[in-house]
């Protein structure tokens, strides 16, 4: 029998995000279930699987949109942690939210920086 979208996608973000990305799940599902099987259908079923990039690079570049965003920050250290999780070295992500810093702004990448330095603490 074929998998549904949502169990492709819950595969996904378990390898993705391991623990962190199903807090965020079970979050929702007071609230808004719906929403919690539209975030791992979608991006996690349909965009993350896709070939031409791995996960890194997927990982590194949700960061650097997180970053310049500004406004995400429950979400980037989601983000910040699965790249980790996908293999990206501390320099690496260091390295592309210091790229923002041209890009989004001193702020931005500030407020970046100091969530990877919460992220780095809870992985100790």
């Amino acid at each position: 029998m074929a998998q549904s979208r949502f169990e492709l996608g819950l595969q996904q973000l378990n390898k993705i995000d391991g623990q962190a990305g199903q807090q965020v799940i079970d979050s929702l599902q007071d609230i808004s279930p719906d929403l919690a099987r539209m975030v791992i259908e979608f991006p996690f079923a349909n965009v993350y699987p896709r070939p031409g990039l791995d996960l890194k690079v997927r990982e590194l570049i949700t960061v650097a949109a997180l970053t310049a965003m500004a406004n995400c920050q429950p979400q980037l250290k989601v983000h910040l942690h699965a790249a980790l999780n996908v293999g990206c070295s501390e320099q690496e992500i260091k390295e592309v939210i210091i790229q923002m810093a041209v890009y989004a702004g001193f702020p931005a990448a500030l407020n970046a920086m100091f969530a990877f330095k919460e992220v780095l603490q809870t992985q100790d």
